[in-house]
């Protein structure tokens, strides 16, 4: 697969088979990854790679608090400004339309924000799910460094016929997230990422995307 396929077929997933995925594939994509690109060369990101029996047990201890109502644990950062004017707002809406009708979930359905965040804890059925942390010392610099670093596992991921999909969610839990993976207070949560292979029978979700023309400008010949 060329990196245009990857790029092009990469989508966030959201029904996972249970296949287990080969230790050997994820360990080859995370030594790729490292040649993404970082600014001073910080590699300030940290990830933790979490199946089997751990997994199960997170996903079955954030279940249970998104299912007991919990609210989650205070926000380190915020996930989306405050105020979304358009364009921004319209692409959202748009997409998070598409997303929850694709999983059954109606928008007017009472019970809707509760069965998106249990479909959530359980990160879509996925066998994998890597954790990436960063250094609370570092600034915004260092978490654009971070994306590029989950972009690049991603892409890599597409390569090797697996599928994934990143989850700010995981950051409402982020406590019972660190009790699992060990992380110490002077790291902070930037997201959760489940790996697997897409379980068949499920039609794909593919929202729709800006035209390039929108947020590209040409300066010059």
């Amino acid at each position: 697969m060329d990196v245009y396929e990857a790029v092009d077929t990469r989508r966030a997933v959201r029904a996972f088979s249970d296949e287990p995925v080969p230790k050997e594939i994820l360990e080859r994509v995370l030594a790729a990854a490292t040649r993404a690109p970082s600014s001073g060369n910080l590699q300030p990101w940290h990830v933790y790679v979490v199946t089997g029996e751990p997994l199960a047990e997170l996903k079955k201890r954030a279940r249970a608090r998104a299912l007991a109502g919990d609210a989650g644990d205070e926000r380190e950062y915020p996930m989306y400004p405050a105020e979304l004017s358009s364009p921004y707002l319209d692409r959202f809406s748009a997409a998070a339309a598409q997303r929850y009708t694709a999983l059954g979930i109606a928008r007017d359905d009472p019970g809707r924000s509760k069965k998106i965040t249990a479909l959530n804890t359980e990160a879509f059925g996925a066998p994998v799910a890597l954790f990436c942390y960063l250094d609370r010392a570092m600034g915004p610099a260092q978490w654009g460094d971070a994306g590029m670093y989950l972009q690049t596992v991603m892409l890599l991921l597409r390569a090797e016929g697996l599928h994934s999909c990143p989850q700010m969610m995981w950051t409402m839990y982020r406590t019972t997230v660190a009790q699992t993976v060990g992380a110490d207070d002077g790291h902070t949560l930037f997201c959760g990422v489940a790996v697997g292979f897409e379980k068949e029978g499920v039609p794909p979700l593919r929202t729709g995307r800006a035209g390039m023309r929108e947020t590209v400008s040409f300066i010059g010949e």
